[in-house]
């Protein structure tokens, strides 16, 4: 039998870039669709921003963004990492976790897709359900087929189960703040806050600590909240500072 010779790297380029809600790694939820309302565009880039290349997609409900870890990739891999879904106190191989730290940085969502803008020859995917941070480069795109890709036989091991979500309060200001916002942005903030709240983004080895004040970057917003018995109270919110 005659060996091929296999190549020795792979040169990927980005099809696109993300602009998303999430400003910042802290808060993301950690799997798509765990946030429904949470909303970004996939600006497609160089050759790939033509209407040629999305002819047909519109017909699907749903598609699969293959992107880079870019704000990760600098800091390296081990071939085991402690997923949050343990505690943070158990450590597992790097390919049986969904951990950002991977020998190529490369993540895989399956999301929503709301629409299909042109605008002045740009040509933008609207997405929802989304776990994607600002500015993630995307490099490549995939219909989802129910028949082919969903298996509800499959088994979970140590993540068979969707998280328990944590309760979200509001302080009266901060609820009418929120109402405010969701008239100018045009969706519903109060519903993305919980949703992202309610996943509880603090890493495991902060929830040992006694810290009671935590703040998340949703689009230009600071959202601060306080961790109490009864759940997380956002208790203000405040315009994110330049260059946050």
């Amino acid at each position: 039998m005659t060996t091929t010779p296999l190549p020795a790297s792979v040169t990927l380029e980005p099809v696109g870039f993300i602009r998303s809600c999430y400003q910042e790694k802290f808060g993301i939820p950690r799997q798509p669709g765990l946030a429904t309302s949470a909303r970004a565009e996939l600006h497609l880039h160089g050759p790939c921003n033509c209407p040629e290349a999305v002819v047909g997609l519109d017909k699907f409900s749903h598609i699969w963004i293959q992107f880079v870890f870019h704000q990760t990739q600098s800091e390296g891999w081990r071939p085991t990492v402690r997923p949050p879904r343990l505690g943070g106190e158990k450590r597992l191989g790097v390919f049986a976790t969904r951990s950002t730290h991977r020998p190529n940085p490369l993540g895989l969502s399956l999301v929503k897709l709301e629409g299909i803008q042109h605008r002045k020859g740009q040509v933008i995917l609207e997405l929802s359900g989304i776990d994607l941070l600002d500015g993630t480069p995307v490099v490549d795109i995939k219909p989802y087929l129910p028949w082919a890709d969903s298996q509800p036989e499959a088994t979970a091991g140590f993540a068979p189960d969707v998280p328990v979500t944590v309760p979200v309060l509001w302080t009266e200001d901060a609820r009418q703040i929120s109402e405010s916002i969701s008239a100018k942005i045009g969706q519903p903030f109060q519903q993305l806050v919980e949703e992202v709240l309610g996943q509880d983004p603090r890493p495991a080895y902060l929830k040992k600590r006694d810290r009671e004040d935590f703040g998340v970057l949703l689009w230009d917003y600071n959202v601060r909240w306080k961790v109490r018995p009864e759940g997380f109270e956002v208790f203000a919110i405040e315009p994110a500072q330049a260059g946050k």
